[in-house]
């Protein structure tokens, strides 16, 4: 352990208890300064612990290029970060706090025992052990016009004046467990460049029948395909499950493509969207077996029989398709394999899996720290990149926390 010069006595403050904020406060403890770690809520790592339940996927066993491309236009700015601590390194560390992994069939990483309490246990003694500090039921104010940080407690607005400042606040989803973009007009008065917050991971929005709406709510659409287009024009694909919602859709296939149909309705205010409702017939094949006779069968049964789609499935093509294309054997099998869906709005951001937007790359140092406010550190959510769910949002919290934690280290070792 590197014991700090005497003129870093004061302590580091890190602002969020979430994974990059309690990630940087390992690191900067174990580089020997003290820290003093705040957060809002009654305890730290509420959203962690929520994101857990009914399975902690803690990070992916993707290869690293596949990995590195889910952070899209980011993905070089995040593979900063993760080149010092990839998701390898992320499983190894778990191991060292006694959690054993293993990777699932789709390749997501978890927890032995599935949870996150265990984890969050023994990463909260071993901060305990470096000598962390957390002070919870401290809400971040800003700064007062001397410079130093403002808290709000129930005690009342308490004031400290830390040697340097790390923010990792997260972004604007789940306000109820502290994240909810009260930070960006706080930073954007001290001239940071934020882009505004919006849903990612999110539902969205289409117009549904009522029948629709009140029969199906709620039901899967299993082993689909969905298909999408970026504004550049590539073609995006992803096979999974979705739920069909009283109003649109969400589930892990459309958390998936969130980014790009969100930015088709920010461009056009409407997105499109395909889905592949019978991913293991062809479309000729789907065609010849609705071309036969029927014998008294319904075209739900027939439908069922001959190309697995079952009730919900069945309603959705009777809600986009006309009734002279599901007369049409050959138009309805082109239809089964390429339905069309507009949506034309996100779910609110509050009830998003995570943001995108943040605090502007340009905005910051490679070490994470604000051009405008020397000594202010982000990292985690905060920042302007997003990932889907599968633990890549995870993984790059993480590495954030790190990296921000390393870059403050340098900029205080260049103070003495």
């Amino acid at each position: 352990m590197t014991k700090p010069s005497a003129q870093h006595a004061q302590p580091i403050a890190i602002i969020g208890g979430g994974p990059a904020g309690l990630m940087a406060a390992e690191v900067v403890s174990a580089a020997g300064y003290p820290v003093d770690l705040y957060d809002a809520m009654p305890s730290v790592g509420r959203k962690f612990l929520l994101a857990g339940v009914g399975g902690m996927n803690i990070t992916h066993s993707e290869a690293a290029a596949p990995f590195l491309s889910r952070y899209r236009e980011a993905a070089r700015w995040v593979g900063d970060w993760l080149s010092a601590f990839d998701a390898e390194a992320l499983r190894s560390w778990i191991h060292g706090l006694g959690i054993d992994t293993f990777i699932g069939s789709s390749g997501r990483v978890f927890p032995t025992d599935m949870k996150a309490a265990p984890l969050l246990r023994a990463w909260l003694k071993r901060l305990r052990e470096q000598g962390v500090h957390i002070h919870n039921r401290h809400r971040w104010l800003g700064w007062d016009e001397n410079g130093a940080l403002r808290f709000d407690t129930t005690n009342g607005e308490t004031l400290k004046t830390p040697t340097a400042t790390l923010l990792a606040l997260g972004g604007g989803s789940w306000a109820r467990l502290g994240s909810d973009g009260s930070w960006a007009p706080l930073l954007e008065a001290r001239g940071v460049e934020i882009r505004s917050l919006r849903a990612s991971n999110c539902g969205f929005i289409s117009q549904w029948s009522p029948f629709l709406s009140e029969r199906f709510a709620g039901q899967p659409l299993k082993q689909i395909i969905a298909d999408t287009q970026s504004l550049s024009g590539d073609g995006i694909s992803r096979r999974g499950e979705a739920i069909l919602t009283h109003d649109g859709l969400e589930g892990s296939l459309i958390y998936a493509l969130s980014a790009p149909l969100r930015e088709q309705l920010e461009a056009r205010g409407e997105a499109n969207l395909t889905l592949d409702l019978a991913p293991d017939h062809t479309q000729d094949q789907l065609q010849q077996a609705l071309s036969q006779p029927r014998k008294g069968q319904s075209l739900s049964n027939l439908l069922r029989k001959k190309a697995g789609l079952d009730g919900v499935k069945v309603a959705l093509l009777h809600e986009c398709l006309s009734k002279d294309v599901i007369a049409d054997a050959t138009k309805l099998a082109a239809g089964i394999k390429a339905l069309p869906i507009t949506l034309i709005g996100t779910r609110p951001l509050d009830e998003a899996i995570s943001s995108a937007g943040g605090v502007c790359r340009s905005a910051l140092t490679d070490g994470l720290m604000l051009q405008a406010l020397p000594g202010t550190f982000c990292a985690g959510e905060m920042l302007d990149w997003e990932a889907p769910t599968g633990g890549y949002l995870l993984t790059a919290c993480f590495a954030s926390g790190r990296h921000a934690a390393h870059g403050m280290i340098d900029w205080l070792k260049d103070k003495r």
